[in-house]
């Protein structure tokens, strides 16, 4: 969705702006090209060989024009300077270089480790959730991040199936999901849900977007601007509610907002726009898996 994010984020000559989620530097390189000739680019990415890639196309034609460093975006705002930037662009998710690598072991399309690290020096892996947790847990990662009906049923039948042998494969968990729930002519794998679900656990995705949209609101100057791409509701709902209660000009104490206890404030953020922005239909034909992608975008006040 390059077009729609620099839409979002106006990239322009002198602006500074930050790339948490760097990737293949798609999106990296199009801020830099559009804020030619003096923009500045801060870029963070989990990955060490995203990292490598990103440098090395971005020094091609941007070289002294930006900064990468190896680490999770939710700590940008631990050595990007408070209100220094005119844009954050956050495009959550795993990488097609991620999924489409068996190695990384993220797709069950490819046999390969089950690991499903996103920084490959983390000790944790999905190998050692599958092994290692209780049948309760595994269904309650199953249910909380991949919203799986089956949760408990596939949960006591890993728990059953590792006493004989090990998982160390995505073949292994996924031919035990197929025959727990056969296709029966579906497009979509059974697994899908909880492949998804133990990526988002073995990555703290969550916990990580929580604390990077506060990061990126740190490092937002007053009119800058904030792009979320997310690929699945359990995101979007997260950066929806933030966006709530950012735009708010009122807070409440406790979960539950009553109107009477209520206290004024001012509001940090606006909405851009308060429907999510989808790609279009060329995105769509270069590029299929972005068809789950959303948009949202929000404005520092």
């Amino acid at each position: 969705m390059a077009a729609e994010v620099l839409d979002a984020l106006r990239p322009r000559p002198q602006g500074r702006y930050a790339d948490g989620t760097l990737g293949g530097a798609g999106h990296a390189a199009s801020i830099l090209a559009a804020s030619t000739p003096t923009g500045w680019l801060s870029g963070c990415d989990r990955d060490g060989v995203a990292i490598e890639v990103a440098n090395a196309r971005l020094a091609e034609q941007f070289a002294g024009r930006f900064e990468l460093r190896r680490g999770n975006f939710s700590e940008l705002a631990d050595w990007i300077t408070e209100k220094s930037c005119d844009g954050v662009l956050l495009d959550l998710g795993v990488s097609s270089p991620q999924l489409d690598n068996a190695e990384r072991g993220f797709s069950f399309q490819n046999d390969g480790p089950l690991s499903m690290k996103m920084d490959q020096s983390q000790p944790l892996s999905a190998a050692d959730l599958v092994n290692g947790e209780s049948a309760e847990s595994l269904a309650n990662i199953f249910w909380q991040f991949g919203d799986e009906r089956d949760s408990r049923r596939f949960a006591k039948a890993i728990v059953h199936d590792r006493a004989l042998r090990k998982f160390e494969t995505t073949k292994q968990l996924a031919d035990l999901i197929e025959r727990l729930a056969p296709r029966h002519g579906k497009k979509a794998h059974p697994a899908t849900k909880v492949f998804q679900a133990l990526r988002i656990a073995v990555n703290d995705e969550i916990g990580s977007l929580k604390r990077g949209l506060a990061a990126a609101v740190k490092i937002l100057k007053p009119g800058g601007r904030l792009a979320v791409i997310t690929f699945h509701s359990l995101e979007d709902r997260v950066v929806k509610e933030f966006g709530r209660e950012k735009t708010r000009d009122y807070t409440f104490r406790g979960e539950v907002d009553v109107p009477e206890l209520r206290t004024p404030c001012v509001p940090e953020l606006k909405w851009v726009s308060r429907k999510a922005i989808m790609p279009g239909d060329e995105e769509l034909k270069m590029n299929p898996r972005s068809r789950s992608a959303q948009l949202r975008v929000l404005e520092k006040i």
